[in-house]
């Protein structure tokens, strides 16, 4: 659970929003807050793009379909697993994914 402006949101153990429609901008923040991780612009495309993503295919990437993916949207730099290790250190799909309220991606342990 996590509190954002006196409403609590439900989350799975692992951190992931229990109710997808609850994502906002400030959860993202929170949930990054938690990892002392400060979002910049950079993370912001990819938290974008992983919600574009999965409005498309009903699905979360992950990092190998990412890595496939990205780079054709954002700048061949994004479809480098360094340069999203750098961004998201405990992970580019999972890490990014909880961040952008949507559910653990399939495959990801």
């Amino acid at each position: 659970m996590i509190e954002i402006h006196g409403k609590t949101i439900a989350t799975d153990p692992e951190g992931y929003l229990a109710n997808l429609d609850d994502w906002t901008e400030d959860v993202a923040k929170v949930l990054s807050a938690q990892d002392e991780l400060e979002l910049t612009e950079n993370h912001w495309k990819v938290l974008n793009w992983i919600r574009a993503y999965y409005e498309e295919n009903s699905t979360a990437p992950n990092l190998r379909v990412m890595t496939k993916a990205i780079g054709g949207d954002l700048g061949e730099e994004y479809s480098d697993k360094k340069y999203l290790f750098d961004l998201f250190p405990y992970g580019p799909a999972k890490q990014a994914a909880r961040y952008a309220g949507m559910p653990k991606p399939t495959g990801c342990v």
